[in-house]
């Protein structure tokens, strides 16, 4: 993993138009409805038959793979993703006979399973994975693992067959492990990252999926129309379920014949340190942590309630933020990750600043927290608390840039960043109010 940190490249002159975007409106469009529908159903059950505990934990799953599942019928049979040449997959041309790649694919099996074998060997060491939200996790690879196990013996087999050049990273780790070959480093190096990114992720991922989603199917509607703040947070529980679910597809659809495949993790050092520290059980924000900007403040509502004229502005602007939040993730359509290139947006919200997400997210932090207020009356624990919040503004400043180093390293962004550059509606009037 590369630790120095990549000069800024040199300036390109603008394009003129906005690049293509590797992903359609539509599929994000379609996950969406999906959810959506799910979630309707799971309240109109609820409101009928309590006793089913459709909120439950694998219900919210099941809200998952009702995303995920039209976006794969809308990739595959109205973008045809299949057929883009990204897949390395030929279509047009005759499969290869088997016996020209079994030896092949079966040194890949071997290193795909060693792979499995490190992943489950960490969740089995790393308590965290034991404790709390992370046991539906496990619960979850518990009953996946034995099926995908099975599955990939006749999907490599299969997919082998198809492949221009099916030698790729988990080959050259399982070439090396049976000796076959001297070890090819960088391709054993770049398996083991993207392998890594998808089981850290999707871990947590799958054990954020329950908590929001019982929340929006089993409140009421005489509840969540109280008042203008429960409709506010029970809108924004929305928008966050829409965001975990639809980022969960992502870290599941990592295939090739999708062209969701990752093309590359970021070998950068500083981009995995700044990503980790966001997430448990490195997370440096957390209660208690040393970012934690959360002690002695109140919610929003506490300092507005009774202030109509601004209880509702900040109500509206909070569920819009949020808004914007799940429309960066449902941009992705199957090709949710951190840390990786997967091909690149420039749709949605990308169109108009390079990271919305974490824009609308900060900016969320910052409305709903306001730091510098604090009940305990105390100067030093409003300077404190703003100066934290602004530390982990600071870090995802530093996520942003690491991840634009390692995307840099694909045309297309260098592309992308050229036309946002001088025409992005953040990004371009940001630089021409400042001058530069």
């Amino acid at each position: 993993m590369d630790t120095n940190t990549p000069p800024d490249i040199e300036k390109i002159q603008s394009v003129a138009s906005r690049p293509r975007s590797v992903v359609s409106h539509g599929v994000g469009l379609v996950g969406l409805a999906g959810l959506l529908i799910w979630i309707v159903g799971g309240r109109t059950i609820n409101a009928l038959h309590p006793e089913y505990d459709v909120a439950g934990k694998w219900y919210a799953l099941g809200g998952v793979f009702s995303a995920g599942m039209p976006m794969t019928l809308w990739s595959v049979f109205v973008d045809k993703v299949h057929r883009s040449p990204t897949t390395g997959i030929d279509w047009s041309a005759p499969p290869k006979p088997l016996k020209d790649t079994l030896d092949i694919s079966l040194t890949k099996l071997a290193g795909l399973w060693a792979t499995w074998v490190g992943l489950i060997a960490i969740y089995c060491i790393g308590r965290w994975y034991w404790n709390g939200a992370y046991e539906f996790s496990i619960e979850v690879f518990k009953y996946a693992g034995v099926p995908l196990f099975l599955v990939s013996i006749p999907y490599v087999l299969w997919i082998d067959t198809r492949f221009t050049e099916p030698r790729d990273g988990a080959y050259a780790l399982g070439s090396w492990l049976m000796g076959e070959s001297a070890a090819d480093w960088h391709a054993i190096n770049a398996h083991l990252r993207s392998w890594a990114v998808k089981g850290f992720f999707l871990a947590f991922m799958i054990s954020i999926v329950p908590g929001g989603y019982r929340q929006v199917v089993e409140t009421p509607w005489d509840s969540v129309m109280q008042n203008v703040i429960t409709l506010a947070n029970w809108l924004v529980s929305l928008m966050f379920v829409i965001d975990v679910a639809l980022a969960t597809t992502g870290y599941m659809l990592t295939m090739r014949p999708l062209d969701a495949h990752i093309r590359s993790a970021t070998p950068y050092a500083a981009g995995w340190i700044a990503a980790l520290i966001c997430y448990p059980p490195f997370v440096l924000m957390s209660n208690g942590g040393p970012l934690d900007y959360h002690p002695g403040t109140a919610e929003w509502s506490f300092w507005m309630n009774g202030n109509a004229w601004l209880l509702t502005p900040t109500a509206v602007i909070l569920v819009a933020l949020t808004a914007i939040y799940a429309w960066a993730t449902m941009a992705f359509g199957i090709r949710f990750s951190n840390l990786t290139d997967r091909g690149i947006l420039t749709h949605g919200p990308y169109a108009f600043t390079k990271h919305p997400a974490y824009l609308s997210k900060n900016l969320f932090w910052w409305l709903s927290t306001l730091p510098f207020l604090v009940t305990t009356h105390s100067t030093i624990d409003a300077i404190r608390d703003t100066a934290l919040l602004a530390c982990v503004s600071g870090v995802y400043y530093w996520r942003a840039r690491t991840e634009e180093w390692h995307l840099r390293n694909d045309p297309a962004y260098i592309e992308y960043e050229a036309w946002m550059a001088s025409h992005g509606a953040i990004t371009a009037r940001l630089r021409r109010v400042l001058g530069f």
